[in-house]
This record gives structure tokens, C-alpha cells and sequence, in this order.
């Protein structure tokens, strides 16, 4: 079983930062992608950003510039750094990992219960 575990959402003022962490554990052989969604109230959940194993980063054009993914493939965590933040991005935020079960499998995918981002004007 492979659990995604997230922490660091909070109320901040426009303009403030968060950072959130996501760890993953269970058993697993890789993860491939990690990253970060969010979803507000009545609306899809929509990708943030991702990053792959190898390190390469993909943003929402609406983050770019603010915020910064990263990760340590030794520690199955991946952090998004929220800089500059906007009432907009209020929303639960979800980590999501692509994990490989076993050598030779497919990937699926998981994700974490979700941890609030409220900023306030």
C-alpha cells in the first residue's frame, strides 16, 4: 500500500508564502512523477506543477514565476514553494505520485488527502 502524506497548507495574507511537503511511503519499486494539484469549491482539480525523476518541471501558466517545485528522490518527498501568493490560489492543494509497484509493472497513480491554501486579500 503507498500513502502520500501532505503538510504545510494555512491561512496567509496576499502577497505572504507556504510551503508545502508531501511525503510518500509503502511499498513501492520507483515513483516516476510527483506534484501538486489544487481544486476550490466547484471547480476540476487542476494541475500546479509536476516534476519528473529526473528533475524536470512542468507549471500551471498561472504559477510560473511564483511558485517552485522540488524533490528528493531518496526521501520520496516533494515540496512546492507558494511565493507572491494570491486570493486565487486558495483551494486544497493534493499531492499526487506515479508510482511504480514492481519492476516490469505499470505505474498508478496516487494521492493525498489534501491540505488547505487559504489567502486572504
Amino acid at each position: 500500500q503507498v500513502q502520500l502524506v501532505e503538510s504545510g497548507g494555512g491561512l496567509v495574507q496576499a502577497g505572504g508564502s507556504l510551503r508545502l511537503s508531501c511525503a510518500a511511503s509503502g511499498n513501492f519499486f520507483v515513483i516516476n512523477t510527483m506534484g501538486w494539484y489544487r481544486q476550490s469549491p466547484g471547480k476540476q482539480r487542476d494541475l500546479v506543477a509536476t516534476i519528473t525523476n529526473s528533475g524536470r518541471k512542468t507549471y500551471a501558466d498561472s504559477v510560473k514565476g511564483r511558485f517552485t517545485i522540488s524533490r528528493d528522490n531518496a526521501k520520496n518527498t516533494v515540496s512546492l514553494q507558494m511565493n507572491s501568493l494570491k486570493p486565487e490560489d486558495t483551494a486544497v492543494y493534493y499531492c499526487l505520485g506515479s508510482v511504480v509497484l514492481g519492476p516490469g509493472n505499470d505505474y498508478s497513480d496516487y494521492w493525498g488527502q489534501g491540505t488547505q491554501v487559504t489567502v486572504s486579500s
